[in-house]
């Protein structure tokens, strides 16, 4: 799969999530206590979000979908959220900012979400090929 469609696919998955983030039904109760209490409970009773959660969510998945337009803009867009991604897993590893000073919630099953997303995106960040580069033949054996 190239970087394209993974941006596309990254893109679709995040606006869905996003969305789904804003129904109250598919919510469960809050766990902790947050500055933003606005939509604040566990998606689908796992991952834990909030408005803001929910925005960055629906940020990324727009972004994704819109960076499947070009090649340079799905490995810019891969990248950046691969590392965006990670480093929201980490947070979430830290007590002191596993609710990012109060915005978000970043713990529970979020973040092997986040840390997943974000290894997946870096890949095809990284691994990403130009189209040029990735039909030219081998280089011949020298012998």
């Amino acid at each position: 799969m190239g970087t394209r469609y993974f941006a596309l696919i990254f893109g679709i998955v995040y606006t869905l999530i996003g969305l789904m983030g804003l129904i109250p039904g598919l919510l469960t109760g809050p766990t902790t206590p947050l500055a933003v209490d606005i939509l604040h409970g566990n998606l689908l009773g796992i991952f834990p979000v909030n408005i803001i959660h929910t925005l960055v969510h629906l940020i990324f998945g727009i972004w994704g979908i819109l960076a499947y337009r070009s090649f340079d803009s799905a490995r810019v867009f891969s990248r950046t959220a691969g590392v965006t991604f990670i480093l929201l897993a980490i947070f979430g590893l830290i007590p002191g900012l596993n609710t990012l000073f109060g915005l978000a919630p970043l713990h529970g099953s979020d973040v092997w979400l986040h840390l997943v997303s974000g290894v997946v995106a870096l890949y095809f960040g990284l691994t990403a090929r130009t189209p040029v580069e990735a039909a030219a033949p081998p280089n011949p054996p020298v012998v």
